[in-house]
């Protein structure tokens, strides 16, 4: 009895061809995954290297930044101290300029400040710089910077770098002073004010003849002389 061949019998009645084709495609899919598997590994690889040089990157980014600001804060200091030594300078120099403006007083505005109000019609025969006022116990009550006078009037001059409103109500406090001391001694003379500057503003130089006070001020080598609003004030 001759055999019969048979081809073998799959589940779900595939035949051979079918499994075969079915593992092939299979092994397809897994050559596939195998591929993607791999350049997922490679993907993860760069992005670690990446993250390694961002991470280098930021190291040498932090570290230039320290340099810089080391750079910088090395900078202010010179700045400041550049500054703070200019300052020492400017000062010993306006201390200076403030003597020398006391001496150009003495020497200068002073003695012909009486000439200069004789030409004005104030006739002062008598000029006295940094006049000392004091009580019977020696007990300085005030000083005056340029003192004018005669039988009938005196003139009280305050002298000032830079003058302020300050100044100027300083002084007239200070003629109050003399108004007082004055009349502690008998002296009926009227006193009269002025204030001078090297340098004010229009403002200071307005408030000051609103007060009654005459504006001394330094024009080219010499000084100017403006008179108050309306009269005089006379303490």
């Amino acid at each position: 009895m001759e055999a019969v061949q048979t081809q073998p019998v799959y589940p779900n009645g595939l035949d051979f061809q079918q499994v075969w084709a079915a593992l092939m495609e299979n092994r397809e899919q897994l050559k596939e995954t195998d591929r993607i598997i791999k350049e997922v590994g490679e993907l993860q690889k760069e992005t670690a290297r990446r993250q390694e040089e961002t991470a280098l990157q930021m190291k040498e980014t932090d570290r230039q930044m320290k340099e810089t600001m080391k750079e910088t804060d090395r900078q202010i200091k010179e700045i400041m101290k550049e500054t703070d030594r200019r300052m020492d300078d400017f000062n010993k120099r306006f201390g200076e300029f403030t003597n020398r403006f006391g001496e150009v007083v003495e020497y200068m505005i002073a003695p012909n400040l009486r000439e200069k109000f004789w030409e004005m019609g104030l006739k002062f025969n008598q000029a006295n710089t940094n006049a000392v006022f004091a009580n019977d116990n020696k007990e300085v009550l005030f000083e005056v910077d340029v003192l004018l006078q005669n039988g009938d009037k005196a003139m009280l001059v305050e002298v000032k770098t830079k003058l302020t409103t300050e100044d100027v109500n300083d002084h007239i406090a200070r003629l109050e002073k003399m108004r007082n001391y004055a009349d502690l001694r008998g002296d009926k003379r009227a006193f009269l004010g002025a204030v001078a500057g090297v340098v004010m503003t229009t403002d200071v130089k307005r408030y000051a003849l609103g007060q009654g006070f005459f504006v001394i001020e330094p024009s080219g080598e010499t000084f100017n002389i403006t008179p108050p609003n309306g009269n005089p004030k006379e303490w």
